[in-house]
């Protein structure tokens, strides 16, 4: 440590011993005008904006709760701004800084029976009964192998989740293919193929009735077609990157034209769906094949030199501890990649129904979002490694010519289409400003749209009801900031922006079709199909 880190250290330290000494005196100045404890402590330590753990009433009731709220939130302050102060390289503080409040968000007084005065009071209340069955569904998720966070018997997929209607019109290995029937008796000419997240299911895009993506983009005229992904057993363990890409991407977008008798198609990818399709095009613009008339991207990264949050768990030194086993065909586990995101909302997404479910007892309500989100999928380990290491780690795909997939030379400044890039202003998965470095990789006219809330939220708001909002920009600068300050605000939903935008992609109009699927390719089942419902081993 050096003089300037000693002197930093040193200021660090006086201004919490001042604020440590201001809190004391505020309990006893508290305490001593009245002994019995009934008058509240002055705040000198408040929870952050959006903190949910200590808004009850009770935490300020009784001066041992409310000193040891505000003891807590002092603490944590110190502890966060310690670490975040440290002379370390980068990435390395950044690992410290999420250990550290992962470390403080495990110790806060809201996640033990004795220092959380909310259970205390409900125990008493139950006469101990919200205990017992908080004990009760701690073993329930312990044998589920997850906390519940969405009432599990509320939904079901094809019962009430996943209910547009349509059909499986192709299926290999990997993918099913649905094609989802008309809604109007006229149809646009060029059908649109979605390609989702591999990493969960595929209904993220079809959810209920009400806010289903996929239903209000047949409403507007389209012939949708959806990938579902194969959630990967272990015999498809060796599955490598291209053949997401061959087998998949290319294989739908092949039948989907077929089946349409459209020689080319209108796309779009959701995340990593939207990294897959970007390869996917490149490759096509490798071959000279002009098949796809536009692409839509939604929270995707294309270049990965910011990731956010998600960066902390990727690591030279984890993958390379890994790499053996994956490329052997182990398999990335749907549970691990559900708990690592999790785990960047702590509080929100983890400590939040630990004590809900586990120590008032209660049943997490019905939320369909949350019922998606534990529906998880597992992943090929040559898939997964050859993802982190050549997008993560090595940033190699904004790099012309650095990567061969399906037998091709990827360079995206070769993708002519228009874009349509959505990002969400609060993802802490695909950072929007990484997100809108994609206009500046592609080499056809793009247009970038920002949505309000976060990385799922964001892309899942449909126009009724009216909420959030999302700002727009005609002008396309090199830098993100530089685009929102000129951006405009727009009330609710990007969706209908969406849909006039690829509106003019449609192509003609025609009479919708009476059925799904072709001579070639025949319906094979009614949706949401097979895969997306099975359990692996």
């Amino acid at each position: 440590m050096n003089f300037a880190q000693a002197q930093a250290l040193a200021q660090l330290n006086e201004k919490y011993q001042q604020r440590w000494a201001a809190l004391w005196g505020a309990v006893t100045g508290a305490l001593t005008q009245d002994p019995a404890g009934a008058r509240s402590i002055p705040v000198v330590a408040e929870a952050a904006p959006g903190d949910r753990r200590f808004t009850a009433p009770e935490w300020d009731a009784l001066p041992f709760f409310a000193l040891m709220k505000q003891s807590y939130l002092l603490a944590a302050e110190y502890l966060n701004e310690l670490a975040a102060s440290t002379a370390l390289p980068e990435s390395q503080k950044k690992r410290l800084v999420f250990a550290t409040k992962q470390l403080v968000d495990a110790l806060a007084p809201s996640n033990f029976v004795a220092t959380n005065p909310v259970v205390l009071k409900r125990a008493l209340e139950t006469e101990g009964a919200s205990l017992v069955q908080g004990f009760a569904n701690l073993a329930a998720d312990a044998q589920r192998g997850q906390i519940s966070r969405s009432d599990a018997d509320a939904f079901g997929v094809g019962r009430n989740l996943a209910v547009t209607p349509g059909s499986v019109v192709f299926r290999n290995r990997l993918i099913e293919l649905i094609q989802y029937a008309p809604s109007t008796d006229r149809v646009y000419r060029r059908p649109l193929l979605i390609v989702p997240p591999c990493i969960n299911k595929y209904y993220i895009l079809d959810l209920q009735p009400r806010n289903s993506f996929v239903r209000w983009a047949v409403a507007a005229g389209h012939t949708v077609f959806m990938i579902s992904w194969k959630n990967i057993p272990a015999a498809l363990g060796h599955l490598t990157w291209d053949d997401y890409l061959v087998d998949g991407v290319l294989a739908a977008l092949d039948a989907a034209k077929q089946i349409a008798r459209s020689r080319t198609v209108n796309t779009l990818g959701f995340c990593i769906g939207g990294t897959m399709l970007a390869c996917a095009l490149a490759a096509l613009a490798a071959r000279g094949d002009r098949s796809v008339e536009s692409a839509t991207f939604l929270t995707t990264m294309l270049d990965f030199a910011h990731p956010g949050d998600i960066g902390v768990y990727v690591s030279r030194e984890t993958l390379a501890a890994r790499e053996p086993g994956l490329l052997s065909g182990q398999r990335i586990n749907g549970q691990e990649l559900a708990g690592a995101f999790a785990s960047l909302r702590a509080n929100e997404l983890v400590w939040h129904y630990v004590v809900n479910n586990y120590l008032k007892g209660e049943k997490p309500p019905a939320f369909d979002l949350l019922y998606w989100n534990g529906d998880s999928t597992n992943l090929p380990g040559p898939m997964y490694v050859y993802y982190v290491r050549n997008m993560y780690l090595d940033n190699r795909l904004r790099v012309r010519g650095a990567l061969t997939m399906a037998g091709e030379s990827i360079d995206l400044s070769r993708v002519g289409v228009p874009a349509y890039v959505a990002a969400s202003r609060d993802d802490h998965i695909v950072p929007w400003r990484s997100a809108y470095r994609t206009t500046q990789l592609l080499g056809g006219e793009t247009t970038f749209v920002l949505a309000g809330s976060g990385h799922i939220a964001g892309v899942i708001n449909p126009p009724d009801p009216n909420r959030r909002n999302h700002w727009t920009n005609a002008a396309q600068p090199a830098g993100a900031d530089a685009w929102f300050e000129g951006a405009a605000s727009h009330p609710g939903s990007w969706w209908p922006h969406w849909r006039d935008w690829l509106a003019p992609h449609g192509g003609a109009s025609q009479r919708a079709p009476r059925a799904q699927g072709s001579a070639r390719h025949p319906a094979l089942d009614a949706a949401p199909g097979r895969y997306v419902v099975e359990r692996p081993d």
